[in-house]
């Protein structure tokens, strides 16, 4: 397990999840962040793109992710796009994902919810 990690925070879109009715039909604004464990070793000594995850590419997965279908659980939409993360970069040894609800619907002041999953290999 390494120590060097890429982190990609802030990641602002929208998208289908939701259990209630009214997050079926419409999109809500979400904020996704990304963690990856990956040795960095490589591309530190060479200054090299292929010698490290590229950044941009796992930006396009976790918007395709959640553009593709509607979710119901932010954690079902975590774990996805953590799981097309691994398979995109064979060297990335695990993927924090963190989906936040920037307006959840719920009857209380919050600010925002979300939740956070490690995917690992």
């Amino acid at each position: 397990m390494t120590a060097d990690r890429i982190d990609i925070t802030s990641l602002s879109l929208v998208a289908s999840v939701g259990v209630l009715p009214e997050e079926h039909e419409r999109e809500q604004p979400l904020e996704i962040s990304l963690s990856v464990e990956v040795d960095l070793t490589a591309a530190g000594a060479s200054d090299d793109l292929v010698d490290t995850v590229n950044y941009a590419e796992l930006i396009d997965i976790a918007s395709s992710v959640a553009a593709s279908m509607h979710h119901k659980l932010l954690e079902s939409l975590a774990d996805e796009i953590g799981r097309a993360a691994l398979e995109v970069d064979s060297r990335i040894e695990a993927i924090t994902v963190s989906v936040t609800k920037l307006r959840p619907p719920v009857p209380a002041h919050v600010d925002t919810v979300g939740v956070q999953r490690r995917v690992s290999r």
